[in-house]
Order: structure tokens, then C-alpha cells, then sequence
């Protein structure tokens, strides 16, 4: 049985969260992930990262400052 949250996207903007997301399907995260970068990516200071929350490892990461 898939785990609905495994992978976990989350929106820091100056470091403060903004917001969160769960999702089983990690293709369906990282399709989230992309369009969160297109929608939110121009916030001063914005961190979009995506996370297997299984493994604890770090699947993307995007930043304003990248």
C-alpha cells in the first residue's frame, strides 16, 4: 500500500514556511514541484524543496537565488 504522504513539498520564503504538500505518487510530487516553482517561484526569498519522506532524502530543490 502506497503511503499518502510519503513525499512532502514545502515552501520557505526568508525561511519561514509558507506552504505544504503531501502526495503518494512521487511523479505526481514532482509535477507539483515544478508548477509551485512557475506560480510561487518569483516570492522574495522562496525555497521549494521536495523530500521522500520514507528516506529522509532530499529529491529537489529550487531556489530564487539558484
Amino acid at each position: 500500500m502506497r503511503d499518502p504522504q510519503r513525499y512532502h513539498l514545502s515552501l520557505t520564503c526568508g525561511g519561514r514556511p509558507m506552504m505544504h504538500g503531501w502526495w503518494g505518487n512521487e511523479a505526481t510530487a514532482r509535477r507539483k514541484w515544478a508548477s509551485w516553482i512557475g506560480e510561487r517561484g518569483g516570492m522574495p526569498g522562496a525555497r521549494i524543496t521536495l523530500t521522500d519522506e520514507e528516506s529522509g532524502a532530499a529529491l529537489a530543490n529550487w531556489s530564487d537565488e539558484s
